[in-house]
């Protein structure tokens, strides 16, 4: 059931109890566990973390723990599934579930016991009619029994006529009731999309509890932002979200100019940008940002010889010198930086980029760390996704999650490297498949495979960066093709998971055009093409539109996804 009253329903009840928390492993649920474990300390609570990375290690962790603890906190997981059937949990066991993915399953919803949904209810959730999806077999059954007294055997073969008439009808009834909740169900689980971050929601609760500070608005602008690096929601609502923190922005960060309460220069102050598009281009060169932001790049259509021609064209109508595009951007001449971003807005105006600035947040460290919430997006996300063989999942986990603290800025500075070699890889592969016309239309979608021994393939064999990869080779896609028909399609992407084990990692895109309601159908597709097809298959990511493949089934579950989809 939905959560009316996060304070009294959620927070009172879980301060006087040990709870465990199951973090999914993306930025957003960090930021929502960050903000979490500050209220925690604040009221000493007991919590103990642990960090899931898919269903499997959801299950296998709870098994583990579910003895010990009565109070369970997902965040970022659990919301779109049947959560009593996959755990099978005691009847006195609780879940707390903060989680974006959408639709929430309707079980979820209307169990009023065991699970509690931490989930805004102004998102437009659209969640059938108690009565459209349940039914009660109580009434089905009470009609079933026969009167049997002394009548007449005329009057009894009369009521038995009416009582078969009647059976018939209920029948019918029923099956036509089942028929509409089929249809009912298809419709509001066929397309997979995401709600308010769960950073925000959890830095509304600390508001609510007059407990919020000035990094935990920093939190959940990060997490809204990892949203919106992501293309989990739509730009009208990354807008929207963007407004209500930047209300929370000015009440933390007034500088009162009357002499008494002015905020000191040198600590941590959060400021509204209406900043480039580029990506980590505060940390690299303007060149280097240039060349491998997915917006630029598929603009220019950097892959190709005349894309190349395209950008020093646009570089000299700015009037910048190639020495100071190129060299880091933080020793490039002041004159020039002060009117940076205008210039470069007028120019890219000219080359049809009308979006070259957004709306967006920066935060400053003192005097020398300065970094825009998406570097601290791409900076997280490398970390947890890094392919380093120094440790597990955990670690990574870890160190994700330390670099979100500004006590740990070494990390966050490691990150940003660990970003930059993803970036450059992204472009890279990107020019690759589209040089090798490795993206091939398959009818209702395009199709493309990364092949095992493709340089910094490994980068790709985690969901989030292979998500990303996706999206952005989608975009150039669309750029670059002339068929106007393959610029309407869907993208379904493949690479190499584990040659041990001969699986792959298959993502569904939705089609570029469609970025108004950003809503995915592949979950479903995916999932009825295994079935027809018999392929093994595992659904163990959170998304479920990410998939795991056995490498050999991969062209008999094509071709049912295609006849599916036609």
């Amino acid at each position: 059931m939905f959560v009316s009253d996060f304070r009294k329903e959620f927070y009172e009840v879980v301060q006087s109890q040990r709870v465990l928390l199951f973090v999914a492993s993306d930025v957003d649920a960090l930021c929502a566990y960050k903000i979490l474990q500050a209220l925690f300390q604040c009221d000493h609570v007991q919590y103990t973390l642990v960090p899931v990375s898919g269903w499997q290690e959801l299950e296998t962790a709870f098994l583990e723990h579910k003895e010990q603890f009565r109070y369970f906190i997902l965040i970022n997981c659990g919301a779109n599934v049947d959560l009593l059937d996959i755990l099978q949990p005691d009847e006195d066991t609780i879940f707390f579930v903060c989680d974006t993915h959408r639709p929430v399953n309707v079980i979820n919803v209307y169990n009023n016991t065991q699970i509690k949904l931490l989930i805004k209810q102004d998102d437009d959730l659209e969640v059938p009619a108690y009565e459209d999806i349940f039914r009660d077999e109580e009434e089905d059954e009470e009609h079933s029994g026969n009167d049997s007294d002394g009548s007449e055997p005329s009057e009894k073969r009369t009521r038995l006529e009416e009582e078969i008439v009647e059976q018939t009808m209920r029948r019918r009834q029923r099956r036509e009731w089942e028929a509409r909740r089929r249809d009912i169900l298809f419709d509001y689980e066929q397309y997979e999309y995401h709600g308010t971050s769960s950073a925000m929601v959890m830095f509304e609760l600390a508001w609510m509890l007059s407990k919020d500070l000035n990094d935990m608005l920093w939190w959940a602008i990060v997490g809204l932002t990892d949203q919106w690096v992501q293309d989990k929601i739509t730009q009208m609502k990354y807008v929207t979200d963007v407004g209500v923190l930047q209300r929370h922005v000015s009440r933390h960060n007034h500088r009162n100019e009357d002499g008494e309460n002015t905020l000191s220069v040198d600590c941590t102050r959060i400021s509204f940008e209406y900043d480039l598009r580029l990506a980590l281009y505060q940390h690299w060169s303007l060149h280097d940002s240039l060349c491998n932001t997915s917006y630029t790049a598929a603009r220019f259509k950097l892959w190709s010889v005349h894309g190349q021609k395209r950008l020093q064209e646009f570089l000299a109508d700015m009037g910048l010198p190639l020495k100071q595009v190129k060299q880091k951007f933080q020793a490039m001449d002041i004159s020039l930086k002060e009117n940076l971003r205008e210039m470069i807005e007028e120019s890219a105006n000219k080359f049809g980029m009308k979006d070259m600035r957004m709306q967006t947040f920066s935060i400053h460290f003192g005097f020398k760390h300065k970094f825009l919430a998406s570097d601290v997006v791409f900076a997280t996300m490398s970390l947890m996704e890094s392919p380093e063989k120094d440790g597990s999942g955990t670690d990574h986990f870890i160190q994700a999650l330390d670099s979100l603290s500004r006590s740990n800025l070494d990390k966050l500075y490691h990150g940003l490297e660990l970003a930059k070699k993803q970036l450059r890889a992204t472009q890279q592969t990107i020019a690759s498949c589209l040089c090798t016309n490795l993206v091939i239309s398959q009818g209702p979608f395009l199709y493309c495979s990364l092949m095992e021994g493709t340089p910094d393939v490994m980068l790709f064999s985690r969901p989030a960066s292979l998500s990303l990869l996706s999206k952005h080779l989608l975009k150039s896609f669309v750029c670059s093709t002339k068929n106007r028909r393959c610029k309407l399609l869907p993208l379904v992407m493949a690479a190499p998971l584990s040659v041990e084990h001969g699986t792959v990692t298959v993502v569904g895109i939705p089609p570029e055009t469609d970025s108004s309601d950003r809503k995915n159908f592949f979950g479903r597709a995916f999932e009825k093409a295994a079935e027809s097809t018999s392929s093994r298959m595992l659904h163990n990511h959170f998304d479920l539109s990410v998939i795991e493949l056995k490498a050999e089934d991969r062209s008999k579950f094509l071709d049912a996804l295609v006849s599916l989809l036609s």
